[in-house]
């Protein structure tokens, strides 16, 4: 009885080696077996190759593989110092940093390539000086009024603030083909904040209520029918990008070496970028030169003795410090009050605890000169001032 058990053992052993082996020549096969692509559709009897060939090919591997083996182990160290050579000059990059599907990462460096094409695109810009041109009856002044007026309209109705950027961008290209009394310039920022409405919000507000918001002085119909005007002029081209489509990015960027609350940054910058509304000199700079500005002069009001301009934002937006010079001087006199002192919508707005009151922060009534030489310029020279001591 006992011989019976040690044989039944010593048989299921066996099978079980057999089962092994067996397993163990499939997996091999499998793994030599040579992968077919379609141009090799062509070659299909030359895919079958003999167990001896295999196997010869194995050991002649294996020969090269011990005379290469010291060579091998020479030439490691060089491959890393070459690698840790390419991850120093490697910039960071803040897109890859998020989890967020909605941010694009993989692609948003092109999305804003062809949205700074798409800024430049002179059918969808208006003319920098249309007031001097070809208004006779519409000054800056009351471009400002009206602008500084739909800033409460869009308060009033709650509106996303990329529509009151796009309401603007509207006026300004309607005004820049179209001479307009001024007794319809309202009409015209009513109407032009009707089409953003339906452009950007959910629930849009209706004509009528646009109407009331004028205490009903234009009727339904001449809403309507300049609505009707604006996209004929227009051509339809509604989709262009604003100062907040760039300005999200380049904050995003500006917060990566941000000491204070990223929040006061964030909503400082958007109480800077509705200023730059409210006067026309602005008209004239590109979207995204106005975003960087405005990220700049918040820096700067933020951090008055840092350097408001830095290798990374200079990166992402494409702009010298020296390039900004000219818009970002316009909205810190904004700022201040200098220019557009009696517009108080937007100050009034952005008093508010829900804005972090960035209104009322107090800021230097002087950029430094040295801020808007670029850090490249400022390096050569003390170089040479070296040189001569």
């Amino acid at each position: 009885m006992a011989d019976q058990e040690n044989c039944v053992r010593v048989t299921r052993a066996a099978a079980r080696k057999r089962a092994a082996e067996s397993a163990g020549l499939m997996e091999g096969r499998v793994m030599n077996k040579k992968r077919v692509v379609l141009g090799d559709l062509s070659n299909l009897s030359n895919v079958a190759v003999s167990a001896n060939k295999v196997q010869g090919k194995e050991n002649k591997k294996k020969q090269a593989k011990g005379k290469l083996k010291s060579k091998t182990e020479v030439a490691k160290p060089a491959l890393e110092v070459k690698t840790d050579e390419v991850s120093v000059d490697k910039p960071v990059d803040i897109d890859a940093k998020s989890v967020d599907p909605q941010m694009c990462g993989y692609y948003v460096s092109d999305i804003y390539e062809y949205l700074r094409q798409m800024e430049a695109d002179p059918k969808r810009r208006p003319l920098p000086d249309y007031i001097e041109k070809l208004q006779k009856d519409v000054s800056t002044n009351m471009r400002g009024i009206l602008v500084d007026w739909l800033v409460e309209v869009a308060e009033e109705y709650k509106l996303v603030s990329d529509t009151l950027y796009i309401t603007v961008s509207y006026i300004d290209r309607y005004l820049s083909l179209n001479a307009l009394n001024r007794q319809r310039l309202q009409l015209l920022g009513v109407s032009s904040m009707l089409i953003a409405s339906k452009y950007e919000e959910i629930n849009p507000p209706n004509v009528e209520d646009f109407c009331y918001i004028t205490d009903n002085t234009y009727r339904k119909d001449e809403v309507v029918k300049m609505e009707a005007d604006i996209l004929k002029s227009l051509k339809f081209e509604l989709g262009n990008p604003t100062v907040k489509t760039f300005l999200r990015r380049f904050t995003r960027v500006a917060q990566e070496d941000y000491k204070d609350s990223s929040l006061q940054l964030e909503c400082l910058g958007y109480y800077l970028a509705e200023l730059s509304l409210l006067d026309y000199g602005c008209v004239k700079f590109l979207p995204s030169m106005v975003a960087a500005s405005v990220i700049f002069l918040a820096r700067f009001i933020t951090e008055p003795k840092m350097h408001p301009w830095g290798s990374a934002v200079q990166e992402y937006s494409g702009y010298k410090a020296s390039d900004l010079k000219e818009c970002v001087l316009i909205i810190h006199d904004l700022y201040l009050s200098r220019r557009g002192g009696a517009l108080q919508a937007v100050r009034e707005k952005y008093k508010q605890h829900k804005f972090k009151c960035v209104a009322t922060m107090p800021t230097s009534p002087e950029i430094p000169a040295s801020y808007f030489e670029d850090v490249q310029e400022v390096d050569v020279s003390y170089v040479e001032d070296v040189q001569s001591c």
